[in-house]
């Protein structure tokens, strides 16, 4: 690297001409920069990539099955490389003293932008209540969290610039770190050039009416190529900054990408006490307010524009919505508070921090306490939605081999039997991983079976580990129950586990297989009707769903399956335990509570059957069986 001799600058002594200054050479060298300095933070950001360039940076693929050893493309790689140490020290809760940091730093950069335009009251730490309700749908453990503090990093680098005086240094150089680290450790990084982009248009408006800032376009706009240019040193080039226009121009109207829910448009469910909708509706109107009343702020107009049709098509965004929002947010309520008339006692400070402390909690408790889904303070994983039971069973029973399951199981089998090559998924949880055949085949088997032998006979199954959930158009499970050359061997509420019946785990299928009790959603309709006419089959299902709940300890759905049988079989009271140990489980076990209330109705017990019948109203919503 070839470094350009520094030149000091200084003035000439009083009663000196510039000839008589020394020469050059001998003039005293200019300080050390400080860490901090712009320029020294691009020059440590490039230091670091080299240095973790030089280690083991995967450049094949060591996940799935079928594609191993191929090439592959990492654009997270900096994000794992920075998560690492969080595990090696803490395991999980190192991995939740990551996620408290990152959020934490988020949030404490977005009011720091608020403070910095002027929002000076308590106020805004109401919106930050709000805004964190709505991010956490995002908060797990993922790369968006080191994104979401890039971006908000950005966010305070730009409205910095905006407000500062002149002759201040212009520190948004930064941003030229800030974007190498982005592109290296999630595929948003594009947002930087979005917020670079608006304020460069807000700098160039600024201008034009006569209002220049301490820093005008000009720097922007070089800011803004230094930037694209330091994306491009990461270790696998173009194609990982390619990989967000890729899904826009092609992956997102793939059947594979529309099935997977957060990527759904956005919708009222899930959102109905997080206060998503009130920001979507009192940003745009506070923008407004401020134009009538100080002009209108075009960063801010441009951002409210941008980053609302950016989260509209998407769940999956409104995380970076709720971000972005928050600032100008608190910003502008802070403002709109000022001019309100207010209680001569108000103006204590004890009572201002009172209500904003009040408003806090108060916002949040409605989120905190939802029925489907009330918040369980503490250190852990939920691994009531994960295949963890099934997985044991694979374990204890030594089935391997070529396994199918579905892109949110990926993960954790690889998390659980890592590094076994004998268990590794067909697909990870980034389907884009896995080339286009296998994206086109594996969305196609669940809606159309058919396509199913297509699959098999491209890639030969040893077992198939699939998820309980079943959504309406699934009809591989059925397919499954019943084609004769599969068997299935495990279910819980979590899994569902398939083996061959041919092949190196014919033995398992022999001696492990159900004979009644089947895992798809007809079928199990099927078995229902049947029951209660056939006292035999009654018998053999009772012995078989006995079994599931003996092997795994997520076993509401089979305890509630035992349910129905009792009450089929005119024992109601057999039911009632049953039940209630389901609902222990899984609190939203289907029509429990509903049943419950039967049940108490034909034991004449009417104040019981009212509570049980209000209980299943608050978990599944009204309906008009129930009502």
């Amino acid at each position: 690297m070839r470094r350009a001799r520094a030149r000091v600058k200084s003035e000439p002594r009083r009663g000196t001409s510039p000839r008589d200054r020394p020469p050059a050479e001998t003039r005293a060298a200019a300080p050390p920069l400080p860490p901090t300095h712009p320029a020294a933070l691009v020059a440590t950001a490039i230091a670091a990539a080299c240095v973790l360039f030089s280690v083991t940076i995967p450049h094949t693929q060591v996940w799935t099955w079928p594609t191993l050893g191929e090439p592959a493309v990492l654009p997270s790689w900096l994000f794992r490389a920075l998560l690492w140490p969080f595990w090696r020290a803490g395991g999980l809760t190192g991995l939740f003293a990551w996620r408290w940091l990152t959020t934490f730093a988020a949030f404490a950069l977005a009011w720091l932008t608020a403070r910095r335009m002027w929002a000076k009251g308590l106020s805004p730490l109401a919106v930050l209540v709000i805004a964190a309700l709505v991010y956490r749908q995002r908060s797990q453990v993922r790369p968006e969290t080191l994104a979401a503090v890039l971006l908000t990093l950005t966010l305070w680098l730009l409205e910095r610039r905006r407000q500062v005086a002149a002759g201040t240094p212009d520190a948004s150089w930064a941003l030229v770190a800030v974007a190498w680290v982005w592109a290296n450790a999630h595929i948003s990084y594009l947002l930087l050039f979005v917020l670079l982009g608006i304020h460069l248009l807000d700098a160039l408006a600024a201008a034009r009416r006569g209002q220049p800032r301490a820093h005008g376009s000009a720097g922007l706009l070089w800011i803004g190529f230094a930037c694209a240019a330091v994306s491009f040193l990461n270790p696998f080039g173009w194609r990982a900054l390619w990989q967000p226009f890729e899904f826009f121009l092609h992956w997102r109207d793939t059947a594979i990408f529309q099935g997977i829910g957060e990527l759904r448009r956005l919708g009222w469910s899930g959102n109905e006490t997080n206060g998503l909708f009130t920001m979507l509706i009192a940003w745009p109107l506070l923008v407004l307010w401020r134009a009538r009343r100080a002009g209108l702020d075009l960063a801010e107009a441009l951002t409210c524009a941008a980053f609302t049709a950016y989260a509209l098509p998407s769940q999956r965004f409104v995380s970076v919505y709720a971000l972005v929002a928050a600032p100008y947010l608190a910003r502008d309520l802070d403002a709109w508070v000022a001019t309100r008339r207010w209680p001569r006692w108000s103006a204590a400070p004890a009572a201002r921090a009172g209500l904003a402390a009040i408003a806090c909690v108060a916002l949040a408790l409605p989120e905190w306490f939802r029925p489907d889904s009330p918040m369980r303070p503490g250190v852990g994983v939920d691994l009531t939605r994960y295949p963890a039971a099934a997985c044991d069973f694979m374990a204890a029973h030594d089935i391997r081999g070529h396994g199918f399951n579905q892109v949110r199981s990926g993960g954790y089998l690889l998390w659980r039997f890592w590094p076994d090559r004998g268990r590794l998924p067909f697909i990870s949880i980034h389907p884009e991983d896995s080339p286009p055949e296998i994206r086109s085949l594996y969305a196609a088997v669940f809606t159309d079976p058919a396509r199913w032998p297509d699959l098999d006979g491209r890639y030969p199954f040893d077992y198939a580990l699939l998820d309980r959930r079943q959504y309406g158009s699934d009809r591989l499970y059925d397919h499954l129950d019943a084609d004769t050359t599969w068997a299935l061997v495990f279910a819980d509420d979590a899994a569902l586990l398939y083996v061959r019946r041919d092949g190196a785990l014919a033995a398992t299928a022999g001696r492990l297989a159900y004979r009644v009790v089947p895992g798809g959603r007809q079928g199990l309709a099927a078995l229902r009707a049947a029951w209660a006419s056939d006292t035999a089959l009654a018998t053999r299902a009772r012995a078989e769903l006995e079994r599931q709940v003996t092997e795994s300890p997520a076993c509401s759905g089979s305890l509630s399956l035992l349910a129905d049988l009792a009450i089929a079989g005119g024992r109601p009271a057999d039911a009632r335990p049953l039940l209630e140990r389901a609902l222990s489980i899984e609190p939203a076990t289907p029509q429990a509570h509903q049943r419950l209330g039967l049940i108490a109705m034909f034991e004449q017990d009417a104040p019981r059957a009212i509570r049980e019948f209000e209980r299943e109203r608050r978990v599944a919503g009204p309906s008009a069986a129930l009502e």
